[in-house]
């Protein structure tokens, strides 16, 4: 076939990195058009809408080990197959993944490249915007609940760091699986989804709240979503033989008493999605599915305010940056 006759590949609007951000003060985003390649077999999706996590932000100032330049950022996304296996065009799709957005293009893009077992169908009864928000802090809380052995009915939740987006996540999973879910926050007057109490640092003593409220029991399952700020407090709170999921943290180096640990049968897990392919985040996102199409587990609410069309992907990364608490999204058709 000669090259004039050959198929055009699709092109559209998206944001790439090319070099390391300078700082805070210059990210370094550039909008160019995109035109992803696709290997035999491959999907091609068209992205209706892609979440901003704070790792998107963290990738473009080098903090991420794996992150390549130049690339397109992004790893959460929704939007619909385009290209691929017939059997699969048209299929409405949700994802993420440690390679997504980090150590290969993303989906802060109008169109990206995903191998076929990295297509998962979104819930049928979530938005675009809604299956978009879900990624990174779902499959974080859902993975951090699996390593530490999984979440049970009847068993005493402690998330530490609860109005963040991971810990909201971890809340509405403990709950969904019939857990009794304290949130333990920084800010007073929060109100957390799928937390029978929330518990403020700032007005008193979490660790003791709790085991008041177990009988002198404490947790047995402490999530703590920000590490060193909250470590003394989810010991305490550590019920004999519980288990203690950190995910970040602020310093690296904290006290710990060894003779504590060992004498409560304690552990500690940790967990880094980063760690995961495109494949195995979906395949998460696919445990989850049944739980958002059932209503047992309930998708963050969206702020329109905090949707922003491509053309302004710098002001929504800088809100992230910022810390904001509610769930920033791109939408590739604003």
């Amino acid at each position: 076939m000669s090259a004039s006759l050959k198929p055009r590949r699709r092109s559209g609007p998206g944001l790439r990195i090319e070099a390391k951000a300078a700082g805070p003060a210059a990210l370094g985003l550039t909008h160019a058009d995109v035109s992803p390649d696709l290997p035999p077999g491959w999907c091609l999706v068209e992205v209706a809408a892609a979440g901003v996590n704070p790792s998107d932000v963290k990738a473009l100032m080098g903090v991420m080990p794996k992150a390549v330049f130049p690339r397109t950022p992004g790893r959460d996304f929704a939007g619909s197959v385009v290209e691929g296996p017939a059997e699969m065009i048209g299929r409405e799709v949700w994802g993420s993944g440690g390679d997504v957005g980090i150590s290969r293009d993303g989906s802060h893009a109008s169109l990206l490249a995903l191998p076929p077992d990295a297509i998962f169908a979104k819930p049928r009864n979530l938005s675009m915007r809604e299956a978009a928000a879900t990624g990174v802090p779902f499959v974080t809380a859902e993975v951090g609940f699996r390593e530490a052995g999984g979440v049970r009915a009847g068993q005493v939740v402690l998330v530490l760091g609860a109005n963040g987006r991971v810990g909201q996540a971890a809340c509405r999973i403990a709950r969904a699986a019939g857990a009794r879910v304290f949130a333990g926050v920084r800010r007073p007057g929060l109100s957390v989804e799928g937390a029978e109490a929330v518990l403020d640092s700032e007005t008193g003593d979490v660790a003791a709240a709790v085991r008041a409220a177990t009988g002198g029991h404490g947790a047995d399952l402490v999530f703590n979503c920000v590490g060193s700020p909250w470590f003394a407090a989810g010991n305490a709170a550590m019920a004999h033989g519980a288990t203690q999921v950190f995910i970040a943290t602020l310093d690296r180096a904290v006290p710990f008493d060894i003779f504590a640990f060992y004498r409560g049968q304690h552990r500690y897990v940790g967990v880094d999605t980063l760690a995961l392919s495109a494949a195995e985040t979906g395949a998460v996102l696919e445990a989850l599915r049944p739980g958002f199409e059932s209503g047992a587990l309930t998708p963050y609410e969206i702020e329109p305010d905090f949707v922003f069309p491509l053309a302004r992907a710098e002001e929504a990364y800088r809100i992230v940056l910022g810390g904001a608490p509610q769930r920033v999204l791109l939408e590739m058709g604003a």
